[in-house]
């Protein structure tokens, strides 16, 4: 048989041992990990079969049409789509052991200490300090736009532990447990009306070593593996045809005669073949990770998802005229996944605002492509030999 044969019948060997009907949630999903159905490309022990990366789909098939629970992947996305991959690469086997199969199951949520007040596009320029009392690292600093830190266990920190040398070698990488001591989560109100981000303040926490991911000093390199799925999780996720934000405009286009003028139909043809493109894009990507690790080839794809669904938000809003400045609920919300397609057009248009700053600036993203995809020289850098304790602040 085909691995995807032999992977089918292991599918349905499994849904048979646990019918979805008679396994509660919890359970069926634990199940699922131990047999190594959550993502088959990860090692064995560890939720997978080491299996290619594209061999999921034979399995999400099989026990999406036996009615099979999913573990909502949108509001444990920062856990699947950054810590995970990270922990799988950089973390030592007692790791990820412990964090892989609550993470996946959704039992544990996580989010991302990265950004700061004066280190988000120059993030290597960041001043949380931890500092090294025997085994245990004390950490104080303050993180922004931290999505989901309101719900999170846990949290993937990046802080500076050596501030005598240049900015990118003296930051290590941490796993901080949310609920200790000293770390409070503070609400960040968006324009939407909603606060799904928080600004993260850190006062003595202390952090044991073997929580450390990577080595000490090496954490930028450690976060590169972070960034890069943040990136390729962001604009390179699986949609269908008309998915994301291109399916209510479309629907609305389809439903509402009346709205219908020339010169937006050429917008929408426009954007809707641009969505296509960067939807059949996205597919040649994830071929592309199932061989190797993400490279800088996501960035450009998040650079597309972001102008897209201003573009295509904004569309929708001038074809809906004053009806599309509208949406119900402007009080402060503390919402567990971001949802663009079950809100109403305003929602959407104000906040894909946000997608040219989250995960990577377009600025940010720019230079990475230029440099890393294109080849062309790299800006001038004066500080890179500078300590980072030199530096102007």
């Amino acid at each position: 048989m085909t691995d995807a044969e032999e992977l089918r019948s292991r599918t349905r060997e499994f849904l048979a041992a646990h019918p979805p009907a008679a396994t509660g949630r919890l359970d069926f999903l634990r199940a699922r990990f131990d047999a190594g159905l959550a993502w088959v490309h990860f090692p064995e022990g560890l939720g997978g079969l080491g299996a290619s990366r594209t061999l999921q789909a034979v399995v999400d098939a099989e026990l999406q049409a036996a009615g099979a629970p999913g573990n909502d992947p949108r509001r444990i996305g920062i856990g699947l789509g950054m810590a995970a991959p990270t922990i799988l690469r950089y973390g030592t086997e007692e790791q990820k052991r412990r964090y892989l199969r609550p993470l996946w199951t959704g039992e544990e949520v996580w989010c991302q200490l990265f950004s700061e007040p004066g280190a988000g596009s120059d993030l290597a320029a960041l001043g949380t300090r931890a500092v090294r009392e025997g085994d245990t690292w004390v950490v104080n600093g303050q993180k922004v736009w931290t999505s989901s830190a309101h719900l999170a266990r846990w949290a993937i920190l990046i802080a500076r532990t050596d501030p005598d040398v240049p900015k990118h070698r003296g930051i290590t990488y941490f796993v901080c447990d949310m609920t200790d001591p000293g770390v409070e989560v503070r609400p960040l109100r968006q324009i939407t009306g909603e606060a799904e981000f928080n600004e993260v303040f850190l006062t003595d926490v202390r952090i044991p070593d073997d929580r450390r991911l990577g080595e000490t000093g090496d954490g930028w390199r450690v976060a590169q593996t972070t960034l890069m799925n943040e990136r390729v999780s962001i604009g390179g996720m699986r949609v269908p045809r008309e998915g994301g934000m291109i399916g209510p405009v479309s629907a609305t286009w389809r439903e509402r005669p009346e709205l219908r003028t020339h010169d937006l139909h050429q917008q929408l043809l426009k954007l809707w073949v641009e969505a296509e493109v960067v939807r059949l894009t996205g597919e040649r990507l994830r071929q592309q990770l199932a061989v190797g690790q993400p490279g800088p080839e996501g960035s450009g794809m998040k650079l597309a998802f972001a102008r897209l669904n201003q573009e295509i938000s904004g569309l929708e809003v001038e074809l809906l005229g004053e009806e599309g400045l509208l949406y119900d609920d402007w009080t402060m919300r503390r919402p567990e996944l971001v949802d663009f397609t079950g809100r109403e057009a305003g929602y959407r248009y104000l906040r894909s605002k946000g997608n040219s700053i989250e995960g990577g600036t377009s600025e940010v993203l720019l230079n990475i492509v230029a440099e890393r995809v294109l080849g062309l020289p790299a800006e001038p850098r004066t500080d890179k030999d500078v300590a980072w304790k030199d530096l102007a602040r």
